[in-house]
């Protein structure tokens, strides 16, 4: 039995008994929200993180630290999305940052944004959402296939709004992850025959810091948020990171091309 250590959110892990042990994980966003669930997730089953920020580097280091202190092995890595050479700038860094031959295993393009306008957004601030949303995941993709190795992981958080309109004020936000998710269907046909799969995993309503303002401490909106819910809840970071984190693992080998609602039951 290995050694257990405790991670920031209180769960335990047998070091020596993670199921992505050897291997090597990118999550772009990495710095909050589920970003950090899902990249302490991955380091709790025993892979190597890279925790990718935008501009919150303490942020990032914070999320490095408390891996560290859990027994797993991260590092920090800054790049602004949504702009040009995002991607080749990232994998650079990534490069430099990992050493070796700069392989990958897995890569989780979760860093996102939302424009809360409805049919009032901007051309400037529609064009970010798709750079981040979308753009940026699918060149982070395209040159990071020769990075990854065969049977690895992408996964791409994607949303419970690309498949209804429960909330039709982000309609550039829901249309940026529902290319998202035709590119992770036919991203998948693409790189299957190295058996590497293409998932995305849509979250519902998720207790995170994007959504303090409007749900934190406001008892009416969280109850209209938990009712969403078939269960009856808000999510949390963890519970959409154990999704992607059974994805990232070799128990969903044949697990590929799928959009999975991790909604809480918010699509029933």
């Amino acid at each position: 039995m290995g050694v257990l250590a405790e991670t920031a959110t209180g769960r335990a892990i047998d070091k020596g008994a993670g199921r992505l042990v050897g291997k090597t994980a990118l999550v772009t966003g990495g710095s909050r929200g589920i970003g950090r669930g899902i990249a302490e997730r991955l380091g709790r089953e025993g892979a190597r993180v890279a925790v990718h920020y935008g501009s919150n580097g303490s942020a990032a280091e914070e999320t490095v630290a408390a891996i560290e202190a859990a027994g797993g092995e991260a590092l920090a890595i800054g790049q602004e999305l949504g702009v040009p050479g995002d991607a080749a700038a990232l994998w650079k860094a990534f490069d430099t940052a990992v050493g070796g031959d700069g392989g990958l295993d897995i890569l989780v393009n979760n860093a996102g944004i939302t424009s809360p306008k409805p049919f009032g957004t901007l051309a400037e601030e529609y064009d970010r959402v798709f750079a981040i949303n979308t753009k940026a995941p699918f060149f982070l993709a395209q040159l990071g296939a020769e990075r990854l190795r065969d049977g690895g992981r992408i996964i791409n958080v994607s949303t419970g709004l690309s498949k209804a309109a429960l909330m039709p004020e982000l309609i550039a936000y829901s249309m940026s992850k529902a290319a998202l998710d035709l590119f992770t269907r036919d991203l998948s046909k693409v790189l299957g025959p190295r058996r590497i799969t293409v998932n995305a995993v849509a979250p519902g309503i998720v207790d995170t810091d994007i959504n303090a303002d409007w749900l934190r401490g406001d008892d009416k909106a969280w109850a209209g948020a938990a009712a969403l819910s078939a269960l009856g809840g808000v999510g949390s970071p963890a519970e959409i990171a154990d999704v992607v984190a059974f994805l990232a693992s070799d128990d969903a080998r044949w697990v590929t091309g799928h959009w999975i609602d991790a909604t809480g039951g918010s699509m029933v």
